[in-house]
């Protein structure tokens, strides 16, 4: 069976507004369906804010110190800001086997990879969404977060992966859900790494995240 065309691999400089952002993740997503647009990778960076996902409790608003978005993906609360890559993977499972649990796997499974290449041992954790490892007091902390929409078939939001973001930012929320584990990034593992370098070692790993999605007969 064929594979595929590889997504077109968008990343935008500066910091990118998430409204705008959203209405145009919503628009690709509406061309991709109708076979206008190709499939999409885009790498961005938002200002500091905080989104609320379709099963955010309230209570897990602490402090609304940011501005705060109904983000219309899975998930609760999570933060993005200055220092956090984000990856908004669109990508259309009618033609990837329409599996959306496998491509969450998958999905977690890039972030992990990429991680990899940094000497980061990043893993799954069950019962827990997200991209963990360990922080160098030994704790287990989240370094990465997973966030997806599936609308007719058509993939929506992706992840987003701590750099070198002001982790204090994110006690502004319970960090989806889970209160009792923290959060870490590149650089706070001791890690100089830019978004170049990080947007380098995705890219390189892309391949094998696609190779995970099998093509619809």
């Amino acid at each position: 069976m064929t594979r595929p065309a590889l997504p077109e691999w968008i990343v935008s400089p500066g910091l990118t507004g998430y409204e705008g952002a959203l209405a145009d993740m919503e628009a690709r997503a509406a061309a991709i369906h109708a076979g206008e647009a190709r499939e999409r990778i885009w790498l961005l960076e938002h200002p500091p804010l905080y989104t609320a996902g379709t099963s955010a409790d309230p209570a897990e608003l602490l402090d609304p110190r940011f501005p705060v978005y109904d983000a219309g993906r899975g998930g609760r609360y999570t933060y993005h800001g200055p220092g956090q890559r984000v990856g908004y993977v669109q990508l259309d499972l009618a033609q990837r086997g329409r599996d959306v649990r496998g491509f969450v796997s998958a999905l977690e499974g890039w972030v992990i990879d990429t991680l990899g290449s940094f000497g980061v041992a990043a893993r799954r954790a069950e019962g827990r969404i997200g991209i963990w490892t360990d922080d160098p007091q030994g704790r287990e902390a989240k370094i990465g977060a997973i966030g997806v929409r599936v609308r007719r078939w058509v993939t929506l939001h992706g992840f987003s992966l701590n750099v070198a973001p002001d982790l204090s930012h994110f006690g502004g929320i319970v960090p989806c859900g889970i209160a009792e584990f923290p959060v870490t990034s590149l650089a706070a593992l001791g890690i100089d790494a830019d978004f170049a370098a990080v947007d380098a070692a995705l890219h390189a790993s892309l391949p094998a995240f696609l190779d995970k999605l099998s093509p619809s007969d």
